[in-house]
């Protein structure tokens, strides 16, 4: 069966950057990927990459920043005041937040500078603006319907929680990863 949309397909994956650094594998996650295609699971280079693909089939690709987490906007590095962080916590530079927006989307953010009076917090996806490399491996492909509950959801990235309102390059977190 060849990966169309609305399969179940069951990936092995392992990404890099250019550099051959790997910042995420399905092997770190202890099991292969399983996603719904169609769905806006997974970002969308990586999806089209799989649509007729066969179980057993490898691939290498590369995605640009528009096919995968888009570039880097500077308008997501915003300042906010100390007093709006949590009291419990220093804030720190590198600390990652997760804000949330007023429509209630949960939007991770890394604090890339700290004064007296203000941090300043970067709500940038941390591998938006990068070109990403990945070999893919299809494990399994399944009609709609026959993924397993408990696998729904997940992204596979290592970084849920980050879809920004409008953004279809985001997905919604899972908590899983």
């Amino acid at each position: 069966m060849k990966v169309e949309a609305k399969n179940v397909v069951v990936v092995d994956y392992t990404g890099k950057f250019d550099d051959g650094t790997v910042f995420d594998s399905s092997e770190s996650h202890g099991k292969p990927l399983e996603f719904q295609m169609g769905e806006k699971m997974v970002i969308p280079g990586f999806e089209n990459a799989l649509l007729g693909m066969e179980k057993g089939q490898e691939k290498e690709i590369v995605l640009k920043a528009e096919e995968a987490y888009g570039e880097r906007r500077e308008e997501l590095v915003q300042k906010a005041p100390r007093d709006q962080l949590p009291k419990d916590q220093e804030p720190k530079e590198g600390m990652m937040l997760i804000m949330t927006s007023p429509e209630g989307h949960r939007i991770p953010a890394k604090i890339t500078s700290v004064d007296e009076k203000e941090v300043t917090l970067d709500m940038n996806h941390p591998l938006a603006g990068k070109t990403l490399h990945f070999t893919l491996k299809v494990v399994d492909v399944k009609a709609e319907g026959e993924m397993k509950a408990e696998e729904e959801g997940c992204c596979g990235s290592g970084s849920c929680g980050d879809k920004e309102k409008g953004d279809e390059s985001k997905k919604e977190g899972c908590g899983n990863c």
